[in-house]
């Protein structure tokens, strides 16, 4: 199996699956018990969050365990605009709650979570548009902010495209005008530098670094209030009730560490090998098109159009070969829908339809890139040939 679909989950690196195996046995404790037990799984609770906030450059205090990525983004995107609007929903029936701002290439745990504030809880907003290669528009942000707008989100990087933001302007704009910056960054996370003092909260994941599935963390900036999203007991200072995934927390301050270990070098190595495939499929495939091609992008993704075949198929061709890839579309009762970060980003219809995401990642070598691409090749011929057995003469 050649496995390049490491955007969607990485495998378990070894150090973390060491620094869970002791939770999982023997310090079973629960961290609220105040016994010995229980105080031993605390501890490791709290040291694996001094861990994050010494790489994050961040305190303690600023983070938030949670179940992974949509939790934290949820919880960014609903506890910060609930808790700037007045008491949740307006005194006048008529009145909007509030304003956000996002963009139309978020992934759905942000994008959905603003359409339900949208919906239901009568805020306003604003979707910003993206350049052809998936930039937000920065002068459509500047002008979108108005008094009454109470949070900004913005992904760091696209998960399909792996094009990067750039969050060091949009910060600007958004603290010239007093308005509270959240960046998804799930995907950025251990790929590219984050310095964290230029958003206000952040959301990010474990098994996109080679952590275990279930666990992630919101950065929260000191200071800040938030409303929960769930109730029940008074855990992470009362921001996130359950009882902490004890072996999960740990294997993820684990994964983190090991992954900043030679994080740029090993994003070179990957950059390399990304357009090696590239090439590989580009000099074999005339109507191949990149996407995001012009842009800054996460060095491990490659997000390619086949013009004329349909995405679904080739992934399905692809498998078979032993190739494990992705696609921006979703299977919805039976049909495929285009991706919306490709569409939102002015591609057409068929050029959306026909995507393919590869992603690189540590175990990635230069034989499986060769491999890849000349699966490819051999599964655009025989779909060509077949398309072609059935034309009308």
């Amino acid at each position: 199996m050649i496995y390049l679909d490491y955007n969607a989950t990485t495998p378990l690196c070894e150090p973390a699956r060491e620094a869970m195996m002791p939770y999982l046995d023997r310090h079973f404790g629960n961290p609220s018990s105040v016994h010995a037990a229980g105080r031993e799984a605390r501890a490791a609770i709290d040291d694996a969050r001094d861990k994050l906030a010494a790489s994050l450059r961040i305190k303690p205090n600023e983070i938030i365990f949670t179940s992974g990525g949509t939790e934290s983004c949820n919880l960014a995107v609903f506890g910060l605009a609930r808790s700037r609007s007045t008491g949740g929903l307006p005194a006048v029936a008529s009145a909007k709650a509030g304003h956000i701002i996002s963009a139309k290439t978020e992934h759905h745990a942000v994008l959905n979570a603003v359409e339900h504030l949208e919906k239901h809880e009568r805020f306003e907003v604003t979707w910003l548009n993206v350049s052809r290669d998936g930039i937000v528009d920065l002068d459509h942000l500047a002008k979108s902010i108005r008094p009454e707008t109470r949070l900004v989100s913005i992904m760091a990087a696209n998960n399909e495209t792996g094009v990067i933001q750039p969050i060091r302007e949009i910060s600007r704009i958004c603290r010239e005008r007093g308005v509270l910056l959240h960046s998804d960054m799930v995907q950025a996370f251990g790929k590219i530098d984050i310095d964290l003092s230029l958003v206000d909260a952040a959301s990010s994941a474990a098994h996109k670094f080679y952590g275990p599935k279930g666990v992630g963390f919101l950065f929260l900036r000191s200071g800040l209030s938030i409303q929960p999203i769930m109730f029940g007991g008074a855990h992470e200072n009362e921001r996130r009730p359950g009882t902490e995934n004890v072996a999960a927390i740990a294997a993820m301050a684990a994964a983190a560490e090991w992954t900043s270990r030679d994080r740029d070098g090993e994003q070179e190595r990957e950059r390399q090998l990304r357009d090696a495939l590239w090439t590989r499929i580009s000099e074999t495939i005339p109507n191949a098109k990149q996407n995001g091609a012009n842009a800054p992008r996460l060095a491990n993704t490659l997000n390619v159009s086949l013009l004329g075949l349909d995405s679904e198929m080739l992934l399905i061709a692809l498998d078979l070969e032993g190739v494990c890839a992705s696609s921006g579309s979703a299977c919805m009762v039976g049909s495929v829908v285009a991706s919306h970060v490709l569409l939102a980003m002015g591609l057409p219809v068929e050029r959306a339809r026909s995507a393919v995401r590869f992603s690189l990642g540590k175990w990635t070598t230069a034989d499986e890139i060769k491999a890849a691409g000349d699966a490819v090749r051999k599964i655009v011929d025989r779909l060509e040939t077949r398309k072609s057995a059935y034309a009308v003469a």
